[in-house]
């Protein structure tokens, strides 16, 4: 068996990689009746010789934090798209995100029993990026769950 080795899709999650930090809006929803402000932090690190960004993410409000997050960004190169294996602190089963780069912006979508949801990361900005996630119960109505714009920490 050939030894599999990295290509320029596999090098585009590279963006992710840093420590961030950035402003969050939560519209109301099951999970958070009343929406709300909160502050984002992410920490992405190239894992697996180059095949995947490892994330970890701490949501905070009022000084602690109230929601984590664990993803595994991957390229699949057998689907030709890119994946996000997904794990929360609201201790749902794992997610998997699927989706693709386009100028920049990496869009995953997901399909899960309450319905889907589409998460975009907009890297085109150097030093920094915006985030949003909408939500949907059929595919055809799209509501906003959550935006944020994240800044590269030192």
């Amino acid at each position: 068996m050939q030894m599999p080795t990295l290509t320029e899709p596999h090098r585009r999650l590279e963006v992710l990689i840093g420590n961030w930090r950035g402003e969050e809006q939560l519209q109301p929803s099951p999970w958070d009746p009343a929406g709300g402000a909160a502050t984002g932090v992410v920490q992405n690190t190239l894992a697996l010789d180059g095949f995947a960004v490892v994330q970890n993410y701490a949501q905070e409000r009022d000084g602690r934090v109230t929601f984590r997050g664990h993803g595994v960004f991957r390229w699949d190169p057998e689907a030709q798209d890119y994946a996000l294996h997904w794990f929360d602190s609201l201790g749902q089963d794992p997610v998997l995100f699927r989706g693709s780069f386009e100028g920049g912006v990496l869009t995953l979508s997901s399909r899960q029993a309450h319905g889907l949801t589409r998460a975009a990361f907009d890297l085109r900005q150097a030093g920094q990026y915006s985030y949003r996630m909408d939500v949907s119960p059929d595919g055809q109505n799209w509501f906003p769950f959550m935006t944020g714009t994240y800044r590269r920490q030192a």
